[in-house]
């Protein structure tokens, strides 16, 4: 009996053991691994893998294909500007199309510069007509630049920005505004006060504008 009983202990472990071994099974899913992420519409826009926005909208502010800029061809909108307007305005890297600043001050009238007398200001190259004019411009440009940044006084009164006029000008308490052209400072000074307040109330945020006018004009 002691025998039977130490065999059916035997039987029934090694059935125990069997059983465990076969309920433990390991199952490999391949749709479970970790795969790259592919955007469906890369194939369309090539933008589109490093710009997530570019596929709903191609001029998405930031554009990180802009350096090499692959879709340009696709995209009409590839290298549109973006920003504002620089804070002074310079015809060709020139303020005030080359007159002198201090000329209008001291001479009463617009006198061309020479690139014998430069300096930097603002992000621009200004002119002088002197030394002694340029020196005095180093000491306190802001006494003597323009209002505006030299941007059209008329056009920035009226929310968005212009090219001048070396010739059309005023002094206005003590501060110098440059207009678009004779015509424009004529409108402008029909009245001067109201159109100061209303330009000092624009000014600077109007230098986001999308709207700017350049006249080309030479001087």
């Amino acid at each position: 009996m002691r025998i039977q009983y130490l065999g059916a202990i035997a039987i029934a472990s090694l059935l125990t053991l069997g059983a465990v071994a076969c309920g433990t099974t390991t199952t490999t899913n391949p749709d479970a691994l970790s795969q790259e992420a592919v955007d469906p519409s890369t194939a369309a826009n090539p933008c589109a893998g490093a710009n997530p926005c570019a596929a709903a909208n191609p001029c998405a502010g930031a554009n990180p294909c802009a350096a090499a800029n692959p879709c340009a061809a696709a995209n009409p909108c590839a290298g549109a500007k973006a920003g504002a307007q620089p804070a002074v305005y310079a015809f060709e890297g020139v303020a005030i199309r080359g007159a002198d600043p201090v000329a209008y001050f001291t001479e009463g009238k617009a006198v061309k510069g020479s690139a014998d007398y430069e300096t930097s200001w603002g992000g621009a190259t200004w002119r002088f007509s002197s030394a002694e004019n340029m020196a005095a411009f180093e000491a306190d440009p802001e006494a003597y630049a323009p209002q505006y940044g030299g941007y059209c006084a008329w056009a920035v009164k009226s929310g968005y920005l212009a090219s001048v006029d070396p010739e059309a000008w005023k002094i206005v308490d003590g501060k110098l505004y440059l207009n678009y052209s004779p015509g424009v400072q004529k409108q402008w000074q029909g009245d001067i006060a109201g159109n100061i307040a209303l330009g000092d109330q624009n000014w600077p945020t109007v230098l986001s504008s999308d709207k700017f006018s350049e006249s080309g004009k030479s001087w």
